[in-house]
């Protein structure tokens, strides 16, 4: 039975591939802040679905955070064949009034422990000419975001480092696929203050569900880049076409909350 770690498996995106995962009969790792989110959801997958689950709770914005994960699991002797980096951090607001506690935690946790994690289970996976990489990025990852500055750009390093790896991987046994979401009903819109900008309030965002189902095919299929939906697939289309300052100046207006 092959194993899955997914980051980020208390809610939302991670949580729906978490099921998707186990109805394939995965067993799986689920890592998140909140041991008792993650509790309810082992529970919830071994009832339904009969997998086992290992539960570890970690915060992946600490520092040495990648690597004590990384050594709990070779202590247990838990191999991982499909890494799901779906943790991710957001945040806005004027750049040069951000708390830079959070512009810190946003890098960490949305580019250095995703790069770190891929860097540590990728080997292996290597070595047994099979395995996988599942990194969620986002739309936002195809233009600049003002007032969401920071955020943007880390999930522009999202896709380009999972561009670089999938011809990296080539013949390896072992592939990559980014799934880029556009607004999507989670817990992230509260925690990185944007419920209220015109981003999510004006579109009516997908569902986590439906995010992680189109994303799973798509990984299946071994696609590199899976993009949700038939908007965000025209977005991000179109800005291939538009210089960026315009790009820019188009996304400024969906993520400042004082729009008018």
């Amino acid at each position: 039975m092959p194993t899955a770690l997914i980051t980020g498996a208390s809610s939302g995106i991670g949580l729906e591939l978490a099921r998707l995962f186990a109805a394939d009969k995965y067993s799986l790792v689920l890592v998140a802040r909140r041991a008792d989110k993650l509790e309810h959801l082992s529970s919830e997958l071994t009832s339904r679905f009969g997998v086992k689950s290992t539960i570890i709770s970690t915060d992946l914005s600490a520092h040495n955070a990648s690597q004590d994960l990384f050594d709990k699991l070779i202590a247990a002797e838990i191999n991982i064949d499909v890494l799901v980096n779906n943790a991710g951090l957001g945040g806005s607001g004027e750049f040069a009034k951000m708390p830079s506690e959070r512009i810190s935690e946003m890098i960490q946790v949305n580019m250095v422990a995703l790069t770190q994690l891929t860097r540590l289970f990728l080997p292996s996976m290597i070595e047994r000419g099979a395995g996988a990489i599942l990194n969620v990025g986002s739309i936002a990852g195809y233009l600049p975001g003002p007032f969401m500055g920071v955020y943007y750009a880390t999930k522009a390093y999202v896709l380009s480092f999972s561009h670089a790896l999938s011809v990296e991987l080539e013949r390896t046994g072992v592939w990559v696929t980014c799934v880029c979401p556009g607004a999507t009903d989670t817990e992230f819109q509260e925690v990185a203050g944007v419920a209220n900008a015109p981003l999510f309030k004006l579109r009516q965002p997908m569902t986590a569900a439906e995010v992680a189902k189109i994303g799973y095919e798509d990984f299946q299929k071994k696609n590199t880049v899976s993009i949700t939906g038939a908007r965000n697939k025209l977005m991000t289309t179109l800005t291939r076409l538009v210089p960026l300052k315009s790009s820019a100046k188009m996304s400024a207006r969906f993520n400042r909350k004082d729009h008018k």
